[in-house]
């Protein structure tokens, strides 16, 4: 048994990452998804297949791809009062696309781990408003997830660039291009 972990999740508009802290290397360590040659992050989209089944990240791309139904880009109507996405004739909330999206990260790194994983650092865009972020924390409810911190994106890349130089007093300037 591995214990428990809090993993880092980048819920990203188009693509998502998960990572963990490996206290052996002392380094963060981004998790795969399953069966992936090539990058490390799984494209943050929902599908439904011809059976009525969710599908979520590369297998909802390789739907999407045959029937073009798909929901892409969820993060950009979080917090929206009036934000509803649509596939095949039903309406869903951005909360519990994303909380899909998050399910199917926080499934992977309990494959990867071999154990339970229920704590999570969300990074959130600089612009994310009070009514984005607690959309956010929703999704991360109804994904099993608790949620330790909410980091700014900024801050997360400053944080992550600190961690490889924790031994060298330096200023650092972060730019976030959105």
């Amino acid at each position: 048994d591995m214990g428990k972990y809090a993993i880092g999740i980048d819920l990203g508009t188009t693509t998502s990452g998960i990572a963990y802290y490996d206290p052996d290397t002392k380094s963060p360590r981004i998790i795969k998804p399953a069966g992936i040659r090539g990058p490390r992050l799984m494209p943050s989209i929902v599908a439904l297949n011809k059976e009525g089944r969710v599908m979520v990240g590369d297998s909802a791309r390789r739907v999407a791809e045959i029937t073009g139904a798909a929901i892409r880009e969820i993060k950009r109507l979080m917090g929206k009062p009036d934000g509803k996405a649509h596939l095949r004739g039903k309406a869903y909330r951005p909360e519990e696309v994303s909380a899909l999206i998050l399910k199917e990260l926080k499934d992977m790194a309990e494959r990867a781990l071999g154990t339970e994983v229920d704590e999570v650092v969300l990074s959130v865009p600089a612009n994310f408003n009070d009514s984005a972020k607690t959309a956010t924390l929703e999704a991360a409810h109804l994904a099993g997830l608790k949620v330790a911190q909410l980091v700014n994106e900024p801050t997360a890349a400053a944080l992550a660039f600190g961690i490889y130089h924790i031994d060298v007093e330096e200023q650092i300037l972060v730019f976030d291009f959105g």
